[in-house]
């Protein structure tokens, strides 16, 4: 069956025309990085059954998927339509017909959501200073606190010398018992330019007192300024609420929620939302991981409110769907609702929040077919008397770092021809999913003799045989779920960190009036 296709222009026109649309990038990682649509979700064709049930969870949305208009699209339709997505078409000719049509190309990742925070700075004129002027401050002991709003396990990985974790959803709930004095001023930071502004914006909105600033460029400045990060840093925000304090700032939330014309909405109506065919709906819970892991709504998905504005395409898959926000004191969630109605998106704030008694079903997930295990002894003898061809379909950069001797890495979306003329085909990876999908390519291929290495590589050096290294291979052109500007900045590679702080000032110079028009950057009633 030939897929439907669409074209660029139409594509266009549909995301903008006030109705629901899934547009789902099926390449690689490190391909859509290097070059995307900008409102493209992306859900690797690797994972495309693993992924979808969460981005899209209504089974009749309408799904465009994109790729390099070299057939990956097509088969994605195949296994979406296997799975019960009906309404599935490819965008024809893929990115280069996007382009070829001129229309832009954005690279790196979460940009709608980067592009936010540049016209959040932009139309707020949010107050900033550099890493210079950070050091002056220090060596003056002047009166500051460093808030670095970012998750813990970026913070805990390097900081700004002096930081203190808070992520910028948090920021409003605890910045108090953090910081007592009025007049102390407030220096928000994240490894480059968004989340430092979103972090010091979200204060300013909120009504602070205090003199508040973003660290233009973050982490990356201050190492391009040659200056020294801190290392494994543990300071984090007091996990306990200031009771005392929160009626005062469930009232601010309140006047945020009016003023960007924000509603609230009950458990009962949620659950009649639930009952329309036409519309999707997210439940996102947004507070820390700690409290989700603790207890939640059913049916929601942990979104921490900072990363929620940060990477909404990680979450919702769905432009213009129904997204219900809960916290538990009326706080968080209003905060970050703000600032994703001016993202553009339909959103409340659930009254009572976890504590309401909503129960929405858990999001569809696929049922993928079992595959065989193999020993690692076996997969040793058939090795060596090669009556096996062997993929580790694990990342790239671990592949290169340590893989069992005579087993190439591949990919789902090219699984197949690297496999070509194979018989017995064995899969190495601990992601068990990840190979059930792979082996679905591999049969309808005509290799039906397809297994995997029980335990992955644990097993193989359990049992005594060694791994290689093979740092160069594969090549970088090949590691198509890799995507290098971006990664690299944090391994401190300064001409990575340039190009990724360019990368990120550039991009409100790509957009095109139709688009821009999407952001609703301080709008208020």
């Amino acid at each position: 069956m030939t897929a439907r296709t669409v074209s660029p222009r139409d594509l266009k026109n549909a995301l903008h025309d006030g109705n629901e649309l899934a547009l789902l990038d099926v390449r690689e990682e490190g391909q859509f990085g290097e070059g995307h649509l900008l409102f493209a979700t992306p859900l690797p064709y690797s994972r495309l059954e693993l992924g979808i049930g969460a981005l899209v969870p209504r089974k009749s949305a309408r799904i465009v998927l994109c790729d390099d208009g070299d057939g990956v699209a097509e088969r994605g339709v195949k296994r979406l339509n296997a799975i019960g997505y009906a309404d599935v078409s490819v965008l024809a000719g893929g990115n280069p017909a996007w382009a070829a049509a001129g229309f832009a190309i954005f690279k790196g990742v979460n940009v709608p959501s980067k592009l936010f925070g540049e016209l959040v700075e932009h139309v707020y004129d949010t107050p900033r200073i550099t890493v210079t002027e950070l050091a002056q401050m220090k060596q003056r002991n002047e009166d500051f606190i460093i808030v670095d709003g970012r998750p813990f396990t970026e913070y805990n990985k390097m900081n700004i010398p002096g930081g203190i974790c808070c992520p910028n959803a948090e920021l409003p709930l605890r910045i108090r018992q953090l910081v007592n004095n009025p007049k102390t001023k407030i220096v928000v930071n994240c490894a480059g330019r968004t989340r430092s502004i979103m972090g010091a914006q979200t204060l300013l909105n909120f009504g602070i007192e205090n003199p508040v600033v973003a660290l233009e460029n973050g982490t990356q400045g201050w190492v391009l300024a040659d200056f020294e990060l801190e290392r494994d840093a543990t300071r984090k925000y007091p996990e306990q609420i200031d009771t005392a304090a929160l009626p005062g700032l469930q009232a601010q939330a309140q006047q945020l929620l009016a003023r960007f014309n924000v509603s609230t909405v009950t458990a009962q109506q949620v659950e009649r939302w639930l009952g329309e065919t036409n519309r999707s709906l997210y439940l996102l819970d947004v507070r820390t991981p700690e409290e989700f892991a603790a207890g939640s709504l059913p049916g929601a998905m942990h979104a921490p409110g900072g990363q929620l504005v940060q990477a909404t395409d990680a979450w919702v898959g769905v432009r213009n769907a129904r997204i219900v926000l809960a916290d538990s004191e009326g706080v968080r969630a209003p905060v970050v609702a703000a600032w994703l109605k001016q993202l553009g998106c339909d959103v409340t704030v659930l009254e009572g929040g976890v504590n309401s008694g909503l129960k929405l079903p858990a999001p569809p997930k696929a049922t993928l077919p079992a595959v065989a295990k193999i020993s690692a002894d076996e997969l040793k003898q058939a090795l060596a008397d090669k009556s096996c061809s062997a993929f580790y379909l694990g990342p790239s950069m671990n592949y290169r770092k340590q893989h069992v001797p005579g087993s190439r890495w591949s990919i789902r979306s090219r699984i197949v021809n690297d496999a070509e003329n194979a018989r017995h085909v064995v899969l190495i990876t601990r992601d068990t999913d990840v190979a059930q999908a792979a082996a679905i390519d591999l049969k309808e291929a005509g290799i039906t003799d397809v297994k995997l290495l029980k335990g992955g590589l644990a097993t193989w050096t359990s049992a005594g045989y060694p791994l290689e290294a093979s740092p160069s291979t594969p090549p970088d052109v090949e590691c198509i779920d890799y995507l290098f500007f971006v990664h690299d900045r944090h391994l401190g590679n300064r001409e990575a960190m340039k190009q990724y702080l360019a990368w990120e000032t550039g991009l409100i110079k790509q957009l095109d009036d139709q688009d821009k028009a999407s952001f609703k950057v301080g709008e208020q009633t």
